[in-house]
């Protein structure tokens, strides 16, 4: 009797234990999870009670969470699976969280972050070293093309009148040079020549007016779209070169393990 009650003990506790201990989150202060970090399976009613201010960054450890962004479960809350999370994927910053409710139905459920995972808290007793970054640079998303429209003016066409003042201009100074041509009836023809010629190029000079319109034009450019995806730092520790994916910009040096692992 005794072992078939120790056995229906037992088999209560898996039924309702389990899924308690499925449940699983870890919350950080810092963006790209850093700063002070407190992991629990246990509802957090204020994040404030772990010390912390607010919670920046969060992973998903185990089963599925409720965050949101105020205590005591109120204000915007989101459904959180299996995965890691920043504020950008939360739109908040996270002031209380607990196992999420099978028979609750979210407005939020946000995507996991697609950036590599970097656990920067450092470990009990674990020793750390300052190292500089030989090189970094961050990397975004494909290129996309942006495109504009542009209202430019551009001539359409001319009113075609003839220049008065040109011609008449234009005559005089042909007539006087074509009567320095030749004598006589030479002479006349000359200058007869001349004015009918110095008026023709004189009309042409400065007449008429051109006509401007308006029309639309399409310009593009290519553009990257949105932040960096992450940042690719490399930096040498004890003569070995290690490339590390950031989810964060670093700075001047890293912090690392004796690994050559990035810690905080």
């Amino acid at each position: 009797m005794i072992r078939k009650t120790h056995a229906a003990v037992a088999a209560v506790a898996l039924l309702f234990g389990v899924p308690a201990l499925a449940q699983s989150i870890t919350l950080y202060e810092g963006e790209g999870f850093r700063g002070r970090a407190v992991t629990t399976d246990a509802p957090v009613r204020n994040v404030e009670r772990l010390g912390m201010r607010d919670a920046d960054s969060v992973i998903v450890d185990r089963g599925r969470w409720e965050v949101c962004e105020l205590p005591r479960f109120e204000g915007r809350c989101a459904l959180l699976r299996r995965g890691h999370y920043d504020s950008a994927q939360l739109g908040f910053d996270v002031q209380s969280a607990r196992p999420a409710n099978s028979r609750r139905r979210y407005d939020l459920e946000p995507q996991v972050s697609a950036a590599p995972l970097y656990e920067y808290r450092q470990r009990p007793a674990e020793r750390v070293y300052t190292v500089p970054v030989s090189w970094s640079r961050a990397v975004v998303g494909q290129a996309s093309q942006r495109c504009w429209i542009e209202r430019q003016s551009v001539p359409v066409a001319s009113s075609g009148q003839a220049n008065v003042g040109g011609a008449l201009a234009g005559a005089v100074i042909g007539g006087v040079l074509g009567h320095q041509i030749g004598g006589g009836s030479g002479r006349d023809a000359a200058t007869a020549a001349g004015v009918v010629a110095g008026a023709a190029i004189g009309a042409n000079q400065g007449g008429g007016s051109t006509v401007y319109g308006t029309q639309d034009v399409q310009r593009c450019t290519t553009a990257n779209v949105g932040p960096p995806s992450y940042y690719e730092v490399a930096y040498n520790f004890r003569g070995v070169e290690h490339r590390v994916q950031m989810s964060q910009a670093p700075g001047a040096t890293v912090t690392v393990n004796e690994r050559g692992e990035p810690r905080m």
